[in-house]
């Protein structure tokens, strides 16, 4: 696995319960701004021994990005509100559950 790539799936692994990430923001963490489209392809390519929390990475927007309706969407919006995450139309709102824009100070509690 390339070094870029654990960099992702860390950064997807250390999102507390209760809180969402955006595709930008966790490429951001993981030292690859801009890099977003990256971060889902490698969701997409998780593997199957690896645990993530796959469910908290959201769109910009607070959006599930998996087609409406879908299975995928379902299961989702389903592991997000049993985390106590509102969930209403597939969006999350992110004032309320989404980490800010200082990720550090979000994910590992350090001072602003």
């Amino acid at each position: 696995m390339q070094e870029s790539h654990a960099r992702v799936y860390a950064a997807i692994a250390a999102i507390p319960r209760g809180r969402v990430a955006s595709y930008g923001a966790i490429a951001a963490r993981a030292g690859l701004p801009g890099r977003a489209r990256l971060v889902g392809k490698l969701l997409g390519q998780t593997p199957p021994d690896m645990a993530l929390p796959w469910h908290r990475v959201l769109r910009a927007s607070g959006q599930v990005a998996l087609p409406p309706g879908s299975r995928g969407f379902r299961e989702q919006c389903r592991l997000l509100r049993a985390e106590g995450i509102e969930v209403k139309n597939g969006c999350v709102p992110l004032s309320r559950f989404g980490l800010d824009a200082d990720l550090d100070r979000a994910l590992w509690g350090l001072p602003a």
